[in-house]
């Protein structure tokens, strides 16, 4: 699909029963032999990939003893993604050295993508990684994560991360290429469908449970679908596709089947719609005539042009821009807290450290976090 051909950044969300070997319960090398060849050639075209990766459970079963049992209490699945996670990484940095791509392990949990301070530490530390080329490998932790707090599966950790970082298109690789009006396993007279512009309750119910024929994952086309509207909402399109081929992405790009659901928004669009309409202010910062002129040019807020600062917002809290007149600017999301802003405020971006003894960078607001007030 053009789609996929065309996209900036892409996240590609890899499962369990794509990644393991179900008889050996070691990585299928072969597999991701391939996979790495697509990620190599969207390199060469300049995009940047993201990879979900599932597997470290899987992976340390084996290593500590326990694959002969049906399940496992949670310390036991703590224990085996500690023990196989390393595994896991040596797998994609194997695969995709041959091909001269650097790779970065990246665990996240829930918390990293619902709360705003963390939200943004991690989307910094993404962002860099794809500017030095990387592609960034990111599971969950589930070292740490209880029941009550972890996605559960890697679909809906994928739809967060692509809205995280403004993907264009998140790839979920499937047991199935797409979806059907029923599932083709079962129901000879399924029909696929190509093309999805706007999520209805129909689809949902054509949509299957777990795979459990797989024996290793969580997740189903159910998940998927929750996936695609978490991903839509943030203005990122996704591709489901089968996955139980060589190079799966290749395959789509030489007109193999996969569903496409579009978004109805970019995600610098949705993102800056989430700022302004969605999170409640703590508080204000007070402008000069000169920031609230660069501010309308599309560029960030410097601690220069501030002259007053009002609340107790915390890091990545969204807060009011004002003029000198008290006319609301802007909205956005503050990159210090209210304290160190009353500390830095009109001082050249150049004097951050010295006042501070750190640096959260050269803005209060960065222009990616901003949205203009309209009118």
């Amino acid at each position: 699909m053009n789609d996929l051909a065309g996209a900036r950044r892409i996240v590609v969300k890899v499962g369990s029963s794509l990644l393991i070997d179900r008889k050996t319960a070691e990585p299928n090398r072969a597999w991701l032999a391939a996979l790495a060849a697509d990620a190599a050639r969207l390199h060469q075209r300049g995009q940047q990939l993201l990879i979900v990766s599932s597997g470290a459970v899987a992976l340390g079963r084996k290593r500590l003893g326990l694959s002969g049992r049906r399940s496992l209490d949670l310390p036991q699945k703590q224990a085996a993604a500690a023990a196989g996670q390393s595994l896991l990484m040596h797998a994609w940095e194997d695969a995709l050295a041959v091909h001269g791509i650097t790779t970065a392990q990246i665990l996240l949990t829930r918390d990293d993508t619902e709360t705003r301070r963390r939200w943004l530490n991690a989307r910094a530390t993404i962002e860099t990684l794809l500017a030095l080329n990387v592609a960034p490998v990111v599971n969950e932790n589930d070292t740490v994560v209880t029941e009550e707090i972890r996605y559960g599966d890697n679909d809906r950790l994928a739809a967060r991360v692509a809205q995280m970082i403004g993907a264009d298109l998140l790839v979920l690789l499937s047991d199935v290429d797409g979806l059907y009006t029923a599932d083709p396993r079962r129901d000879p007279t399924a029909r696929h469908i190509a093309r999805v512009t706007e999520m209805t309750p129909e689809l949902d119910a054509m949509a299957g449970g777990a795979n459990v024929e797989g024996g290793v994952g969580t997740g189903g086309m159910a998940t998927k679908l929750m996936a695609v509207r978490i991903a839509a909402a943030a203005g990122c399109a996704t591709l489901i596709t089968l996955g139980n081929r060589a190079r799966p992405l290749g395959a789509v790009e030489d007109g193999a089947r996969a569903t496409l659901f579009e978004p109805h928004t970019s995600p610098a669009a949705a993102y800056k719609a989430w700022i302004a309409g969605s999170l409640a202010p703590q508080g204000v910062l007070v402008i000069d005539a000169g920031a609230a002129s660069a501010l309308r040019a599309g560029k960030s807020l410097l601690p220069a042009g501030v002259r007053e600062v009002e609340g107790r917002f915390e890091k990545g809290d969204a807060v009011v821009v004002r003029d000198e007149t008290g006319r609301e600017l802007a909205r956005g999301l503050a990159r210090y807290d209210a304290a160190d802003a009353e500390r830095i405020k009109g001082l050249k971006s150049a004097g951050i450290e010295a006042v501070l003894g750190y640096t959260e960078g050269p803005t209060l607001i960065h222009a990616d976090d901003l949205a203009l007030a309209r009118g």
